[in-house]
């Protein structure tokens, strides 16, 4: 498992709706001319409503540091939205690779003191754009598959008629979208990393092009010339 990466994200519920916590597993990005990233749910699990923010808290730590996850690369990015910010706090000393995210309903993410804010539509726009290029891949064997196939199934626009804002939700009310706001949540992030990873093996490439550079120019090089007559 060296060379996945493992993001989890975390929907913390309100009153009516669970709260969920989606494991996705990715390959790492280690050079310029890898494809864009896979990413599989390999774990799925909903809280029972009414649980408490630190049983939950306990509840994520107990499965992000059990083996196998004890010994890979482990990212989480949670729900900083409303009462989620507490949370949060009780969460960022325990994972080094946390990342707050609060859902907003402006146009682009941004990154804060405290952590990113993300509008709903990019969340929405991560999850459709992976299922239509085939790189979120959910495995069938897991007890909440169905559901999240529901959610996702159910996950749609609605356009508030007298101002024209979007908002991104489940087309019914009596449909949760916690799953799906849970693997997007994880799966924003790890798009992130992606980013930066790409990043850091350019730098790398860049690194190298620069001391083959310094070699071939350096005392004792060989120059080839060559004439046409």
């Amino acid at each position: 498992m060296d060379d996945s990466l493992f993001i989890a994200g975390l929907d913390l519920g309100q009153v009516s709706d669970p709260s969920a916590l989606a494991i996705l597993e990715r390959p790492r990005i280690r050079s310029v001319a890898d494809p864009k990233p896979v990413y599989s749910v390999r774990y799925l699990h909903r809280f029972a409503l009414g649980t408490s923010y630190p049983a939950i808290v306990a509840g994520v730590r107990d499965i992000l540091t059990r083996p196998p996850l004890d010994k890979c690369a482990v990212f989480l990015a949670a729900d900083a939205t409303g009462c989620g910010r507490p949370v949060c706090d009780l969460l960022r000393p325990i994972f080094p690779g946390f990342a707050a995210i609060s859902i907003t309903g402006g146009e682009q993410a941004s990154a804060g003191p405290a952590g990113f804010n993300v509008p709903k539509r990019e969340l929405a726009g991560i999850v459709q754009v992976l299922l239509q290029t085939r790189r979120l891949l959910i495995a069938q064997g897991l007890p909440e598959a169905h559901q999240l196939k529901h959610e996702l199934q159910s996950f749609k626009v609605k356009i508030n008629v007298s101002t024209g804002n979007e908002s991104f939700e489940a087309w019914r009310e009596k449909d949760h979208d916690d799953l799906v706001l849970a693997v997007a949540i994880g799966a924003w992030l790890g798009e992130q990393i992606a980013v930066a990873e790409r990043n850091a093996a350019e730098e790398a490439a860049e690194a190298q092009l620069d001391r083959m550079r310094a070699a071939l120019a350096g005392p004792g090089a060989m120059v080839l010339h060559t004439s046409y007559t």
